[in-house]
């Protein structure tokens, strides 16, 4: 079996107040797995979260976006963007902690102190590197890859994202990298949120052709993205990554109040495995964030069941 980082803790406060992005998701998941008696398996090590420190969050962010974040945290009321992202006391600290956790999953794994990583707490793609957008206040994603190329542990990144929404703060921001292979099924952008996404950005520049997005119909199923998936299988295996990176948000799942996609938990279960099966075929280390879901008896199932997956 793998030996498997769960991130706890701190993180586990992220969430606003009367929104669909609620903290009660964590309390689920953490029951769910209570119940299937996965806390008490040998090879799940447990991690609290610790906050990023404020010269790494500096790698992807603005400093006035930083301090933006942080006035609104101390104010306690107010937006983070132009509508989605509610402020609250404590916002910036918790947010910190998000991003701490997705980077020591990537540096602890880089360190061989396990196989795999989840942090339900990340995968927060939608900020920008001057704005929070989409429920997302910093990306923690985009704030791990640039620590990770400054500090040259690693040459290639893969990038697989199979949240209901484009990941557009992670795609824009590295749309001309070629380091950063992206691979992105989501609803289509003429009909969800953020409206980007379209099969014929394939990355600019020298990064053209180190990225893919795969827009889905309203009503897609397993078929649709499990096809998907198989593509995103083999174009991980021309790449041979130093490390893989998987936003496995569960608002595709069929029953989300706000996406129109049809997963089934089996589906969204397959994807996983497919790309644990990637990782263990190319550079032997994956790392799952959990990202959107907005129904919390299925997010609190499917996470549970990323968990069964990555222990084996």
């Amino acid at each position: 079996m793998s030996k498997v980082i769960l991130y706890k803790g701190e993180i586990f406060n992220y969430g606003f107040p009367g929104h669909v992005l609620t903290k009660e998701r964590y309390k689920l998941f953490w029951s769910k797995i209570s119940d299937r008696s996965l806390l008490k398996n040998d090879n799940l090590i447990l991690k609290d979260s610790k906050p990023v420190p404020i010269d790494i969050l500096k790698l992807f962010h603005t400093e006035e976006h930083i301090n933006f974040v942080k006035r609104k945290s101390e104010e306690g009321y107010g937006l983070l963007d132009y509508g989605d992202t509610p402020a609250f006391k404590g916002v910036f600290e918790v947010s910190l902690h998000t991003v701490g956790a997705t980077l020591d999953a990537a540096l602890s794994l880089l360190n061989n102190e396990a196989d795999f990583a989840f942090n339900p707490a990340g995968g927060f793609h939608h900020a920008t590197r001057d704005r929070s957008a989409g429920f997302c206040v910093f990306n923690d994603i985009g704030v791990t890859f640039e620590y990770l190329f400054k500090q040259k542990l690693v040459n290639k990144i893969y990038y697989v994202d199979i949240d209901a929404h484009h990941g557009d703060g992670v795609y824009y921001s590295f749309e001309s990298d070629p380091r950063v292979y992206i691979f992105d099924i989501h609803e289509s952008g003429y009909f969800l949120y953020p409206g980007t996404g379209f099969e014929w950005e394939k990355g600019k520049e020298e990064a053209v052709g180190t990225k893919v997005n795969v827009p889905l119909k309203p009503g897609a199923g397993d078929h649709d993205l499990l096809k998907a998936i198989d593509e995103a299988y083999e174009f991980g295996l021309k790449i041979e990554p130093d490390i893989i990176f998987m936003q496995a948000g569960t608002d595709g799942l069929a029953g989300d109040p706000i996406t129109h996609l049809m997963y089934t938990f089996e589906g969204h279960k397959k994807a996983v495995e497919k790309i644990k099966k990637l990782a263990q075929g190319t550079c032997g280390k994956l790392v799952v964030l959990g990202g959107g879901g907005y129904n919390i008896y299925n997010l609190s199932e499917a996470w549970a069941n990323i968990v069964e997956v990555l222990l084996g």
